[in-house]
């Protein structure tokens, strides 16, 4: 049987696992987002939302509120939990957008 083309969910799961590996790969553990490489990723995949806090240490106590077991380090499900908090985010704006 031919094989399937991935849906537009299965293809967003896989940009999210690709770009979590792409960024965890950079030092140390591998299956981890150091403090570093979360500010790389924050700076360079979540730019626009970066740029918009006018505290600076608004990157540092979100990686000390999802870092849950207090390893200094960002696991996939630490990290799904930002990407669900920022869609929430995003969709709750969408949603209070005043209609056309």
């Amino acid at each position: 049987s031919p094989l399937l083309q991935p849906t537009e969910t299965e293809r967003c799961i896989e940009s999210l696992l690709a770009v979590f590996q792409r960024y965890a790969g950079r030092e140390g553990d591998s299956c981890t987002l150091s403090k570093r490489e979360f500010l790389a990723f924050m700076n360079t995949e979540l730019a626009a939302f970066t740029k918009n806090q006018k505290d600076p240490s608004v990157l540092d106590r979100m990686m000390k509120k999802l870092d849950l077991n207090s390893d200094g380090q960002l696991d996939f499900p630490e990290f799904l939990n930002l990407i669900g908090g920022i869609a929430v985010a995003c969709h709750d704006t969408l949603v209070k957008a005043p209609g056309p």
